[in-house]
């Protein structure tokens, strides 16, 4: 059973940072993707980032345009499934509970679409005040 736990949420200012973390316990994945998504209240669940990694092929990135300059995913090299978000110059905007999500596939279709992600965080909260 692969379980994803996420840490690093909290209340920041506008154009403060934050980083969260997702480390994914239970089994060590020889290939995958990772993202991150997040949902505001009264609002549908979307895409933020991403990262696939695969021993031959080495990561991709991939970002909403919302966050891109602003938002930098990447992996724990020495942790197999472990990433982080670095999230810098936050906007009130940018408030909503984060969740992590992965498969263990390189390829998958659309990364973007939530369908497409076999494991899920219980999420964390990022509150940003203006």
């Amino acid at each position: 059973q692969v379980q994803l736990v996420e840490s690093g949420g909290g209340l920041v200012q506008a154009g403060g940072s934050l980083r969260l973390s997702c480390a994914a316990s239970g089994r060590t994945f020889s290939s995958y993707t990772m993202g991150w998504f997040r949902q505001a209240p009264g609002k549908e669940r979307e895409f933020v980032a991403a990262i696939r990694w695969s021993g031959w092929s080495g990561s991709s990135t991939y970002y909403t345009d919302s966050v891109k300059g602003r938002f930098t995913i990447s992996r724990d090299n020495a942790k197999n499934t472990a990433v982080y978000l670095q999230m810098n110059s936050l906007k009130p905007e940018d408030t909503a509970v984060y969740y992590c999500a992965a498969v263990e596939k390189y390829y998958i279709g659309s990364y973007t679409s939530t369908g497409n992600y076999d494991y899920w965080g219980q999420g964390t909260q990022v509150t940003v005040s203006s």
